[in-house]
């Protein structure tokens, strides 16, 4: 079995010390970090969001999943930065005012950073004006937002209409995504882009950045 689907079932199990050490053992057979989260890392949260979407995993199976992905970043992370690699995407993300669900959005940070992208947590009932200063103070690739409640949907296009006001619509992608919004919704108010899920989340922000 070639290493590459060894990490990813190594993933699937869940088992970080094994990935760790199996992306070790990748980058002795002169894989470079590019190739393993190409290759392996992301195909392995591929293979996990479509396990959860189709009900054969339950959260805590998707958690120790994304925890052994992070563990193969991190393992890569000092050469990347040695060799001077890029380590991915900078993504802003928050729950919108009024909405206090955290589950999904923990769900979707630690996916996210497992793909190897930077990721600014701002975390739950976050104001417009927040996510303002996160973009002006972190100059973000995608700011990501999320609404769980029907009342709180409003907060997406209020802080979509505020990064306007503030001239800084044009430097990010703004993705939304959450159980009652829709693509249509996001079109609606102005958004890149709109994901009904964690795993379709990197999915998205990879075609953004192209």
């Amino acid at each position: 079995m070639a290493i590459r689907e060894k990490i990813i079932n190594a993933i699937i199990k869940g088992n970080a010390s094994e990935v760790k050490s199996l992306v070790e053992v990748g980058l002795q057979l002169d894989l470079t970090p590019r190739e393993i989260i190409d290759s392996a890392l992301l195909p392995g949260i591929i293979n996990i969001g479509e396990k959860f979407k189709q009900n054969r995993l339950l959260i805590p199976d998707v958690l120790m999943a994304s925890r052994a992905i992070q563990a193969g970043f991190y393992t890569l992370e000092p050469v990347m930065k040695e060799t001077a690699q890029e380590i991915g995407p900078k993504v802003v993300i928050g729950t919108v005012a009024g909405d206090l669900h955290d589950i999904g959005k923990q769900l979707l940070v630690m996916m996210l950073q497992g793909a190897g992208m930077k990721v600014i947590d701002l975390g739950i009932d976050v104001p417009a004006e927040v996510f303002v200063k996160a973009v002006q103070e972190h100059h973000p690739d995608i700011v990501g937002m999320s609404a769980l409640l029907t009342i709180t949907m409003p907060a997406l296009r209020e802080t979509v209409d505020a990064l306007e006001r503030e001239n800084l619509r044009q430097s990010v992608k703004v993705i939304v995504g959450g159980s009652p919004v829709t693509w249509d919704y996001a079109m609606g108010i102005g958004a890149d882009g709109y994901a009904d899920s964690a795993y379709e989340s990197i999915g998205l922000i990879q075609s953004l950045l192209r």
